[in-house]
């Protein structure tokens, strides 16, 4: 198959990934792809940004046209050298797909990109153990992969070392898992996590209306004297 054929075909690739299930129930989504490809011609970004549409450029702020599809919903960031940076997309698949249609815009403007040297550069996953973290007793004892500063970052940032990834934890249970190439590395990390973070669930308190009613200590109305014998009382005592 030609380049060319390999550019304008965008039709047979699948749309976001599945959630990945956990044993525990938790579910791992990819939230966004960031790949790389190289369209090996120069580029005049002028011409591009004045030619095609939902494309915008301001060579003083960056240098870069700034282009935008809808399906699948993704960024391009087009360089005068060719290469071009997509991000936005929610799996693998849809960011080839939106690289290829990107690369069928910029043939339609008259040059002959050549779709060369794709790369997924980062993954960005979510995912909620469903239960509160304690942050400061996790990140002391993990001091070697962990920083937790809340003045500055309400997160807790662990970086594992195999595979290469940062986790950014919450208190609330929510994480983000960022810097992985692929995405049975975003798997991976989240199943060596979860145990490390299972050691460290912060236990609830029950919310007071659960608690059982205390008996109350104030005066019941059997408990009170009769006001007739207080008064025979201070009558007796003034004798």
């Amino acid at each position: 198959m030609s380049q060319e054929a390999v550019v304008e075909r965008a039709e047979d690739f699948e749309a976001a990934e599945e959630p990945w299930s956990h044993p525990s129930g938790a579910t791992v989504v990819v939230q966004n792809v960031v790949a790389t490809v190289n369209l090996r011609v120069p580029i005049d970004l002028k011409k591009v940004a004045l030619s095609a549409r939902n494309a915008e450029y301001n060579p003083k702020k960056f240098a870069a046209v700034i282009m935008r599809i809808r399906d699948p919903r993704c960024t391009a960031l087009v360089f005068s050298t060719g290469k071009m940076v997509v991000t936005g997309a929610k799996s693998e698949q849809q960011s080839r797909q939106g690289a290829r249609k990107f690369a069928a815009i910029v043939k339609k403007l008259g040059y002959a990109p050549k779709f060369s040297e794709f790369k997924i550069q980062n993954m960005v996953a979510t995912a909620d153990v469903g239960f509160p973290i304690r942050l400061e007793a996790l990140t002391y004892a993990h001091a070697k992969f962990s920083s937790y500063e809340p003045e500055l970052f309400p997160g807790l940032v662990y970086r594992l070392v195999n595979p290469k990834t940062v986790l950014l934890i919450f208190v609330s249970g929510r994480l983000v898992i960022t810097g992985g190439k692929a995405l049975d590395q975003l798997h991976t990390a989240f199943d060596k996590m979860y145990p490390v973070i299972c050691e460290f669930k912060k236990e609830t308190r029950p919310h007071p209306g659960d608690q059982p009613a205390l008996p109350s200590t104030d005066p019941q109305p059997d408990d009170l004297p009769n006001p007739d014998d207080i008064d025979a009382g201070l009558s007796a005592s003034a004798l």
